[in-house]
């Protein structure tokens, strides 16, 4: 399955996640400067092609990157999308026709073989292939047609931060150039994104609210469900507590029989029509007496048991998932070293992991 080496420790625990977290607004500002007239370019010669519809590939982090943009690519181009398994081709050796489809792979190596030889049997298949990596020298970006690199800089700390939320600004962009968008609405999200980062002391007061928890819930729905499920793998792979996540239809549809007032329910309330769809949600939620935290608007913390109001007011819906992992990539921080743990280096893990 995959190749691990044992990752080693910083001499202060947390400083490589630390130092990576607070660099997030940099990229996205990079990426806003420098990355987005090459997105463009990318976006305008795929168009040009007229793909069908879109598949996407990914792993761990970047297949949450990956679902952000199916819900994109839906919402915003009508395009039909779903997310690939790998195994079909590189287990079963599938064939599959994919004259005419869009098939991006997000990966912030580029160098799993299974998304390298899927790749490749995709472009074999006649689909038009994209890469979206943060290595324009990986075996991905090689075998791809196309490739838009994040320019996230060198990431070391084991659980990604900032290649995601460069991820999903890429991502974003692509999208806008596909439609022929402006990419408007994601102007403000450095300096936004900079004020979230600055309130670190909040976050720390929720960390030794749940450092003891034995399990959290996670949902939202829409453009916050990826959110979610990125915020449940940032706390497993750092504090090791385990963290589900939930579309919130589906949390209705049997998981909310677990629920209780010990274990947290995170909800992620992205405002707009996901946040709207959520309420019916959280409304099941407070009548069990759910432990509820609420990373969202402040009208909507003002409801919760605890929660981190975000600067979300004018922000569209689509870009709002950029800033609201921030404060749940803190909180896996902040969580991890209140149980005397390093989250630089989470036991039995690689920063590559060479699944095939």
């Amino acid at each position: 399955m995959s190749a691990t080496t044992p990752a080693q420790h910083s001499d202060q625990p947390g400083r490589i996640m630390s130092g990576e977290m607070a660099e997030q607004p940099a990229v996205l500002r990079r990426i806003l400067d420098e990355g987005a007239p090459r997105i463009r370019e990318t976006a305008e010669r795929i168009a040009a092609r007229n793909p069908r519809f879109v598949l996407l590939t990914a792993r761990g982090t970047s297949d949450n990157a990956a679902l952000y943009a199916k819900y994109l690519l839906e919402v915003q181009l009508g395009k039909p999308c779903g997310l690939t398994s790998m195994s079909t081709t590189t287990a079963y050796g599938a064939k599959q026709d994919l004259t005419d489809v869009l098939v991006i792979t997000v990966s912030q190596s580029g160098g799993s073989p299974d998304l390298v030889a899927s790749t490749e049997a995709a472009r074999e298949a006649g689909a038009i292939t994209l890469a979206v990596t943060n290595n324009p020298d990986s075996p991905l970006a090689a075998v791809s047609e196309f490739h838009i690199d994040v320019l996230a800089g060198p990431e070391n700390a084991l659980p990604a931060t900032k290649t995601y939320t460069a991820e999903l600004l890429a991502l974003y962009l692509f999208v806008e150039g596909l439609r022929g968008g402006d990419g408007a609405a994601a102007k403000a999200l450095p300096e936004l994104a900079q004020q979230i980062l600055d309130r670190k002391d909040e976050v720390k007061q929720l960390a030794g609210r749940y450092r003891f928890a034995e399990r959290m819930v996670i949902t939202s729905r829409g453009y916050g469900y990826p959110t979610a499920k990125e915020a449940a793998l940032k706390l497993m792979e750092t504090s090791y507590i385990p963290a589900l996540s939930y579309s919130g239809a589906d949390l209705l549809h049997g998981p909310l029989a677990m629920v209780d007032n010990i274990s947290p329910v995170i909800a992620i309330v992205t405002e707009g029509k996901g946040g709207e769809a959520l309420q019916p949600v959280l409304e099941r939620l407070r009548g069990r007496g759910a432990d509820l935290v609420v990373i969202g608007t402040q009208a909507e913390v003002d409801k919760a048991s605890a929660g981190f109001a975000l600067p979300t007011d004018g922000v569209a819906e689509e870009v709002q998932p950029i800033l609201e992992i921030l404060p749940l990539q803190m909180l896996a921080y902040e969580v991890t070293i209140a149980r005397g743990q390093d989250p630089d280096a989470p036991r039995a893990l690689a920063k590559v992991t060479e699944t095939r």
